[in-house]
């Protein structure tokens, strides 16, 4: 609202940089445009006041989905005039000259306006689609067909001079009991999910207990295959080692064996050469005393008897000893 201050019968009028003022004095144009400060006659003079700043249009309305389902859709809108002077031409924005006042409400008549044709667009998608759908996807179908119609379809805004700056469709919500219900259903898909979840995680865990098991079998499998292959690898290390040890007792007894027979071999020959060789010393001895007298022989034999005689301290000679020997000693002779 514009300030108007009065001075000896005339009025001052301070307008405000977001407001167009239009100012017409005996039917001319005096004053136009945005922030005027000037004075004026109340009598002679018609000013209309046009505010140019952007605007908040918060709309609530029901509609009705394609299965005859009432929803409500909140939305905002956001809208300025952009030709004061064709909006000053086609809507009252006169205003008392001593006040300041508007004679009318002309935003009020812009918002009808644009509440009813949101409304049509509106009321146009939601018709043709089912309440979940609408629920889901109605946000964006109805905010680009408000869109849409205000910017292309929507002739009679524009001549007003105003023009729809933004639209936001906060949300679409159905009735209370539909709502829970669809609430109770999707709290029982998502129990669902849940169960389903808890049960796919179950059966992960023995998925995996199992392969673990399996893991485990297998290691113990291995484990035994390994220490099978361990004890076979020692049984044969130590069948080698007695084949080994056999083989070089073997060897060792064989060469003992070939040791002692060479050994008995060689005593064996050198007995047979000693006695060869006594035997010829003997025979070569007995040759010698073949020729020999016998009584040569007799000193021999008494001789080497002698020398094989134990050591005697005292003999003993008597007479029945000496006679023989006497006698046989004195007829050889």
């Amino acid at each position: 609202m514009a300030d108007i201050n009065r001075r000896f019968g005339f009025r001052h009028l301070r307008g405000a940089p977001t407001v167009h003022i239009r100012h017409y004095r005996r039917g001319k144009l005096a004053h136009d445009g945005l922030g005027l400060s000037f004075w004026y006659r109340p009598l002679t003079a018609v000013v209309s006041e046009v505010p140019v700043d952007d605007r908040e249009l918060p709309l609530l309305f029901h509609a009705r989905t394609a299965d005859y389902q009432d929803v409500t859709v909140q939305l905002a809108l956001t809208f300025r005039i952009e030709d004061p002077a064709l909006a000053a031409q086609r809507i009252d924005f006169s205003i008392d000259p001593d006040t300041g006042r508007w004679r009318s409400d002309p935003l009020a008549q812009i918002s009808g306006l644009l509440t009813e044709n949101v409304q049509q667009y509106a009321v146009e998608v939601l018709t043709r689609t089912p309440l979940e759908q609408a629920l889901v996807d109605g946000v964006r179908a109805v905010r680009d067909r408000i869109r849409a119609g205000l910017a292309e379809e929507d002739t009679r805004l524009a001549q007003t001079g105003s023009a729809v700056i933004d639209v936001r469709v906060v949300a679409i919500r159905a009735e209370p009991e539909v709502e829970k219900a669809l609430q109770t259903t999707a709290r029982e898909k998502v129990q669902q999910e849940a169960d389903r979840a808890t049960f796919q995680r179950r059966a992960l865990a023995v998925e995996r207990e199992r392969a673990i098991s399996e893991n485990e079998l297998q290691s113990q499998i291995e484990l035994a295959r390994r220490e099978e292959q361990l004890l076979a690898q020692r049984g044969a290390n130590a069948r080698r080692q007695a084949e080994e040890a056999a083989a070089a007792n073997r060897i060792e007894t064989e060469a003992r064996a070939s040791r002692e027979q060479r050994l008995t071999q060689v005593q064996a020959e050198g007995k047979r050469a000693l006695g060869e060789a006594e035997a010829a010393g003997e025979a070569a001895r007995l040759a010698a005393y073949r020729d020999l007298p016998e009584g040569v022989l007799t000193g021999l034999a008494l001789k080497e008897l002698a020398g094989n005689l134990p050591q005697i301290d005292s003999l003993v000679l008597t007479p029945d000893l000496l006679t023989p020997l006497l006698t046989k000693l004195g007829v050889r002779s």
